[in-house]
């Protein structure tokens, strides 16, 4: 039986045809070496479709997750050939899905002789590869890569179901405050169980008047790798997650803007005197989406209203917060318009 078309795939197809075609032929005048062809919207539109269904399918109890590139063999060095090219489709992509699940590794998909064909599997793609990862079920995201800085990727797109969400390209980047905190948010998502980081202006005791004393996990002296690692090279993996699992602990961890792990497990409270918060503006960066208005309870719950709080009281601090369902807010206090302004910015960690 005939499947039933993914709409939202021939919907965002043109947009995406635009946007690698435009920034192909920028690469290209620029005199960058080494990129990508651009696929026809025939073959885009067939990988959204195929990876959505595939999305929805479960094998051996598990939820594939699959990066799919559209490029040819000869297009990567020491490609994994497989002797028998399997057909794109939901079935073939659900089976192998276990095979292909740690980052770095995409599956090769290219039309051979008029067929879209899984060719293998490479960790090596060229800059403007068309790249689509089956994040959750329904949930696909579109990216490339940003050239010479090959782990680091663009999302251009996300579809969840029914609903498309196209970047923002020129707010797709999380606020200068925290921009060196990315991995720490990506890491902290990861872990599935949602948390709070608190990052607090360093040599200031001031952040605890919105926390509960005794602090039940406070760390002394100050936990300094993290700061040491970043003040010379790029902070090493292990710390980084050994940083964001503290937020899987209840409460929240308190880390200076400098660095340095001071707490975890902190109970957020209203500052004495201070009013509470009843409205944060939200931000999304999506192409036509407008600031939202919103009681912090809104965005999910508890965590939330407490970061917002927090930043209310505390106005030279962060909020980092993750959402067990995977969405992350970055919380700030915004000078110009005197409120809270909460970024959802997990489009741009998927």
């Amino acid at each position: 039986m005939k499947r039933e078309a993914y709409a939202a795939a021939r919907t965002i197809t043109p947009r995406l045809h635009a946007y690698f075609a435009r920034h192909r032929e920028e690469a290209v005048a620029a005199g960058q070496h080494c990129v990508a062809a651009l696929p026809d919207p025939e073959t885009i539109e067939a990988l959204i479709d195929v990876a959505f269904w595939a999305s929805l399918r479960r094998e051996e109890g598990y939820s594939p997750k699959i990066s799919l590139a559209l490029l040819a063999p000869d297009e990567t060095p020491h490609p994994l050939l497989l002797e028998r090219p399997l057909p794109l489709g939901p079935d073939a992509l659900t089976r192998v899905a276990p095979a292909v699940e740690r980052p770095g590794i995409h599956l090769g998909v290219s039309r051979q002789q008029g067929e879209l064909l899984v060719w293998g599997t490479t960790r090596t793609i060229p800059l403007l590869s068309f790249v689509l990862e089956v994040s959750a079920p329904g949930v696909l995201v579109i990216k490339h890569h940003k050239g010479e800085e090959s782990r680091k990727f663009i999302n251009v797109a996300v579809l969840e179901g029914d609903l498309i969400k196209v970047i923002d390209q020129s707010a797709s980047t999380i606020p200068a405050s925290v921009k060196a905190r990315v991995q720490l948010a990506v890491s902290m998502r990861a872990h599935g169980r949602g948390g709070s980081l608190l990052v607090v202006p360093a040599g200031t005791d001031i952040w605890r008047k919105s926390i509960v004393q005794p602090i039940s996990y406070e760390v002394s002296p100050p936990f300094r790798e993290l700061a040491e690692l970043t003040r010379t090279q790029e902070p090493h993996d292990h710390t980084i997650a050994a940083i964001a699992g503290l937020t899987a602990v209840d409460g929240a961890v308190v880390l200076t803007n400098e660095y340095e792990l001071l707490a975890f497990g902190a109970k957020i409270a209203r500052r004495k005197g201070s009013p509470q918060v009843e409205q944060v503006m939200l931000t999304e960066p999506i192409e036509g989406a407008r600031p939202l208005f919103v009681h912090p309870e809104q965005l999910g719950g508890t965590r939330h209203l407490s970061a917002a709080q927090f930043i209310h009281d505390q106005r030279d601090a962060v909020a980092l917060v993750a959402s067990q369902d995977g969405r992350f807010t970055v919380f700030e206090w915004s000078r110009s318009d005197s409120i809270v302004h909460a970024h959802r910015v997990d489009v741009l960690l998927i």
